[in-house]
């Protein structure tokens, strides 16, 4: 299925395919020689089966800017992104699971209304604004990190993880407040339970009662939104990566789109939703083995 959506995708794009990257100069003979050569002169069947076929090989074609296989340009890329996305999910991740289950045991304290505030806020703000304020601070007038996410070709790991803490950050203050507020309401619904009210009659302590009762309940519903931001650190990066001059797929998609290198589009198009929809996945996986409440349809 989604295969067929990124065709189909690819088939709306305005004005013929050879005339768009050829420029509107160019002979007619030399446009239709290139369209004939990408096959996109074929019925739209014959089209898309040639299409899946090379991809059921491991072929996404040669990318008509670089006249390079694409699974060359979009690896490394991949991998950038990954990268970039694992750093940011360390930080998030535990930051906004903490400040969203400190926030829910002080519910209606000033200290629940300020981290309430600064998730909301932070989540308002577009991350191109907080990233540039990002790179003033802790770049510029400071000094503490690069202001790119490029790491010298030969940098250990270290380094490369130093490069890629300030554009973390930007993410965080993207996606803290939606995972905060997420770990928030699991954790309320939590406390109000009746089983979170029985451990308490049974005499155990709060910090037992939070780490085995309501913790494991809480954020069952958070790893549902964690999972949805896989797709975006992965694919929806360009403005960060922009901003920071880093290589990930993200910036490798839009910078074919401006080149109307199509190959290179339609298949970036197609490896983000495949990691979009394998994130996804694992998600409903770990929930289930999290959640043993949880059965599947004909199973009792």
């Amino acid at each position: 299925m989604l295969s067929v959506l990124v065709f189909a995708a690819s088939q709306l794009l305005p004005g013929d395919i050879g005339r768009n990257v050829l420029g509107p100069f160019a002979s007619p003979n030399d446009v239709k020689a290139l369209d004939h050569q990408l096959g996109v002169d074929r019925p739209i069947y014959v089209q898309y089966g040639a299409w899946i076929g090379k991809l059921a090989h491991g072929n996404l074609g040669m990318s008509l800017e670089y006249k390079v296989p694409v699974a060359s340009l979009l690896g490394p890329s991949l991998v950038n992104s990954l990268k970039l996305a694992a750093v940011a999910f360390v930080l998030v991740v535990p930051l906004s699971i903490v400040g969203g289950v400190f926030a829910a045991l002080r519910r209606g304290h000033w200290l629940d209304r300020l981290i309430t505030l600064t998730g909301l806020s932070l989540t308002a703000v577009p991350e191109f604004i907080s990233a540039i304020v990002l790179i003033l601070i802790f770049g510029l007038l400071l000094n503490w990190l690069p202001v790119t996410a490029a790491s010298p070709a030969d940098a250990d790991a270290v380094t490369q993880i130093r490069y890629l803490i300030l554009p973390g950050l930007a993410l965080v203050m993207v996606l803290f407040g939606y995972i905060a507020r997420m770990a928030r309401a699991g954790t309320i619904e939590a406390l109000e339970s009746d089983y979170t009210r029985t451990a308490f009659l049974k005499g155990l302590d709060t910090a037992t009662v939070i780490r085995r009762h309501v913790l494991r309940n809480s954020l069952l519903p958070t790893i549902a939104v964690i999972a949805t931001q896989m797709g975006y650190l992965i694919g929806g990066l360009v403005v960060i990566e922009k901003l920071f001059n880093y290589n990930g797929i993200g910036q490798r998609i839009y910078t074919a789109a401006l080149n109307k290198d199509f190959t290179m589009l339609q298949s970036g198009v197609l490896v983000v939703g495949i990691v979009y929809l394998t994130a996804t996945l694992l998600a409903d996986i770990l929930y289930s083995l999290l959640n043993p409440r949880i059965r599947y349809a004909g199973v009792e």
